[in-house]
């Protein structure tokens, strides 16, 4: 037996003849786990519960509910197709059905009456294939985590340089680099004037690492003097703009744009809004937006620092500072970013250092990784990573009752199995909101108020608490739903789902 049949494969057989079910079962139970579905309604159901999982799907055509064409469509439209391989099993033999098959995706197409030998034999062949597909995307996918791991840490050292010659916390080049992406993040979504993207947020806010490179030409004397400046130390301290604008220009490779953008921002991160910063005394949008967002960064973290010549002012001093003008003018837009990201930067401000440098690693791979094609299965197993991680923390955050997951690719409501009892609901329900028992528990109006709702969350404020009446039975009870939205990972954001649980108020039940 080949090296496909020594791991443990899981395959889905979709038949809604129970014995074409038991005849494959009995043929490839030996060697695969087998799951089986009685129509294409179960099996487009099994997939979106266990495509990690699922390995290969044996399918009929004709079915009740959805047939054998609707489940491929449905792989089709939500990329299951690319990682789940499918082979057809049918009676139906004319051209026009195998044609149709393949155009669609299917890898082989097995007639019925079943061979024993052939079924094996294809499965095999098919798994193996497959396999060898996996480890070429691993391979790849490892070999850009590893580019994106080496060229954070290049980055890392030189600014952690001028921070240790600057006697300050290593924490100030994170700081930075966060709070330059939070913030630019929320300009994206705000306006389309600047052409921001992923790719283009993640060489700002790398650059951002290098905004005080220049201090490295800095006296040390004046650079750690507790004390305030005289004028003409702060005139020397004003240097380092220029200083760190010049390092860039004598680096190769001045067609880079993460070279542009550092040296943006190491000329400029001192200029403000109104004219009265340094070297230049530009105005306005004069300043590059790169510049813009480090100059906000900046003064943030300064005011929540420690340094040599003051205490660190908590999160609301410092936004307050910011705000009244005490810090020099922003542009109005930021100021915006910065009130609605506060809470945002507030706690990521508090994430350990390499955590949140391995969280911008993955987030940057799966980034480039959305510019392959070839790499869907892999870039989906990171967003299913990420969305597994959000789901864990936020229930482990909970008491278990009635716990439930939507869905919006494909529109699946999941409920606990103690929560699917309780409401009278099956566990999976496909397209909830067209269907007539949880149309007739929550109505139409309440689930119209909740989509809109959580579609008017945000990924910076994904929470949300709903009082509404839900019908149990043959009577109407008071609830609090308590949610979070789910948020996809590419630029930008888009709104994917909600995970939450039910919680019974208590008081009079009315019976209806």
């Amino acid at each position: 037996m080949s090296s496909a049949s020594e791991q443990r494969y899981t395959i889905l057989v979709a038949d809604d003849s129970e014995m074409n079910r038991s005849i494959l079962r009995s043929m490839l139970e030996e060697s695969y786990d087998i799951i089986e579905a009685e129509d294409g309604l179960q099996a487009i159901a099994t997939l979106q519960q266990m495509e990690q999982e699922i390995s290969l799907v044996l399918l009929d055509i004709v079915m009740p509910n959805v047939d054998g064409f609707g489940v491929l469509s449905a792989m089709n439209k939500y990329d299951w197709i690319e990682s789940v391989p499918v082979i057809m099993i049918s009676a139906e033999n004319t051209w026009e059905f195998i044609e149709r098959a393949y155009d669609m995706g299917v890898t082989d197409y097995i007639s019925r009456p079943f061979d024993m030998m052939v079924v094996r034999r294809r499965v095999i062949n098919t798994l193996m294939l497959y396999a060898k597909q996996r480890r070429l995307a691993a391979m790849v996918n490892e070999q850009i985590y590893q580019k994106e791991k080496v060229n954070n840490l290049m980055i890392s050292i030189l600014s952690h340089i001028v921070e240790f010659r600057n006697e300050e916390s290593g924490l100030h080049v994170l700081h930075i680099q966060t709070m330059t992406e939070i913030l630019l993040k929320s300009l994206m979504r705000k306006t389309d004037k600047y052409k921001l993207d992923r790719e283009t947020i993640n060489l700002i806010s790398n650059a951002s690492t290098l905004h005080d490179v220049g201090k490295i030409g800095i006296p040390t004397e004046i650079l750690n003097k507790p004390g305030k400046f005289t004028p003409e130390e702060f005139a020397i301290m004003k240097q380092h703009a220029q200083m760190g604008a010049e390092m860039m220009k004598g680096v190769p490779a001045q067609d880079e744009p993460l070279v542009k953008y550092a040296y943006e921002i190491c000329h400029w991160h001192h200029e403000r809004y109104d004219g009265r910063g340094y070297p230049d005394g530009l105005v306005g949008e004069e300043i590059p937006i790169s510049a813009q967002v480090v100059s906000l960064a900046d003064v943030y973290d300064a005011l929540t620092s420690a340094r040599v010549y003051k205490p660190a002012h908590s999160h609301e001093k410092a936004m307050s500072m910011i705000l009244n003008g005490e810090c020099g003018t922003f542009q109005p837009l930021l100021l915006e970013c910065l009130v609605e990201s506060s809470d945002l930067i507030q706690q990521e401000m508090a994430v350990d250092t390499v955590t949140r440098g391995d969280q911008r690693i993955m987030e940057n791979t799966a980034a480039e990784m959305l510019q392959h094609e070839e790499l869907t299965t892999a870039e989906r197993t990171l967003r299913s990573l990420e969305h597994e991680r959000v789901k864990h923390r936020f229930f482990t955050s909970l008491c278990q009752e009635i716990q439930f997951e939507y869905t919006q690719t494909p529109p699946m409501l999941t409920l606990s199995p103690w929560g699917a009892r309780r409401m009278g609901l099956e566990e999976v329900t496909v397209d909830p909101y067209g269907n007539e028992q949880v149309i007739e528990m929550l109505g139409r109006e309440q689930l119209s108020r909740l989509a809109q709702l959580l579609r008017s969350t945000t990924p910076e404020q994904p929470g949300l608490e709903y009082r509404c009446e839900m019908r149990v039975g043959d009577a109407v009870i008071p609830v609090q739903l308590i949610c979070q939205a789910m948020w996809s990972f590419e630029e930008p954001p888009q709104y994917t789902g909600v995970i939450g649980k039910v919680i019974e108020q208590k008081g009079e039940e009315k019976i209806q």
